[in-house]
């Protein structure tokens, strides 16, 4: 990490290679390539996102129709809950 005396020493470097009429232009510039590639970083994050929740509410849906059509009760539980009684429902009938 950069301490304050050598970020001191970095702008003034900066302001002598550039001119004072140019920092805001650099400035303005920076921050657009910094908004692009912050942008650029959480994109592919979002699409990732956007793909797995519509398979996670299929599931859950799935999962909710099979509770109801086996007489389960999904009234205020949770999906993990009604998950496991499904598994139990289907144990005892498979077992004779």
């Amino acid at each position: 990490m950069l301490g304050q005396t050598e970020l001191i020493v970095i702008l003034f470097i900066i302001l002598l290679l550039f001119g004072g009429k140019k920092l805001p232009e650099l400035a303005r510039s920076m921050g657009t390539a910094v908004r692009e590639y912050s942008s650029a970083t959480t994109q592919p994050a979002k699409y990732v996102e956007e793909k797995a929740k519509p398979k996670e509410d299929e599931e859950r849906e799935a999962i909710l129709d099979a509770a109801k059509k086996m007489g389960i009760e999904t009234e205020g539980r949770s999906l993990s809950e009604i998950a496991q009684d499904l598994v139990k429902a289907t144990e005892k009938k498979e077992t004779p």
